[in-house]
Parts: C-alpha cells; structure tokens; sequence
C-alpha cells in the first residue's frame, strides 16, 4: 500500500439512538484528521437534533429529500442539489420534519468532535 493515498473502504458507522445513519468516511475517529470530516448521513422522517453552536465550519450537500436548518433566528429548507455552508459560531438546529428521509454528505472544518459541537439541553425551542 502506497504512503500517497489512503481508500476508506469501512467508513466508521457512529453509533445513534435517534435513527440517523452517520458515516464517517474522514474525521477524528475513521482516520485520526483533526482538520476535516467527512460523513454521509441519512435522517429519517420526523428527525431532529437540539440547537448547537459548533466550533467548527459545516457543509452540507443534499442528495435526496429536504432538510430543514434553524439558523441564527432564521429557518431554511435545503433541498436537492443544494449546498449550505453554516459557519463557526452560529447557533443551528437541523431536523428532517419531512415525509421522506434526507440523504446529506456533511464536511466540518476543523473535524467534527463532540466537544467542539457545543448542544444545547434539548428545551424543544
């Protein structure tokens, strides 16, 4: 195996209690990054997560379904083909209120952790 490149062929399935799949091809975990992650994730229908304020930049990319994004005060729905970038430091909740699932590929600079996602009690506002 060549030093120049490494293929991910078992991404890292984080484990969830809410029924979201998260892959993590590049991170922290998968391949010991610290500076980027990279994960494919599917949200099911009536999906949710607290509000969180991260220490880190989020790409999203959309590939099937829609997304619904709380940020800063103002609510956004991501559909397909779509790319939204949520900077460091913004106060964001993401949830699927949608019949179908939402298929997404997320890229975090720095790395995803759980220490830099900084999530709120879950007080449902």
């Amino acid at each position: 195996m060549s030093s120049s490149y490494v293929i991910q062929q078992a991404p890292f399935v984080v484990p969830t209690t809410d029924g979201k799949l998260i892959e993590e091809h590049v991170g922290r975990v998968i391949s010991n990054e610290p500076g980027l992650s990279i994960a494919h994730m599917v949200a099911p229908s009536g999906w949710s997560e607290p509000f969180q304020t991260p220490e880190f930049d989020e790409y999203t990319m959309l590939v099937r379904g829609r997304k619904q994004i709380e940020i800063d005060g103002e609510t956004i729905t991501l559909k397909v083909g779509e790319s939204l970038l949520v900077r460091k430091g913004a106060r964001v909740r993401y949830s699927n209120p949608f019949e179908e699932e939402a298929e997404y590929w997320s890229v975090c600079v720095p790395a995803f952790s759980p220490d830099l996602v900084n999530r709120e009690e879950n007080t449902g506002s």
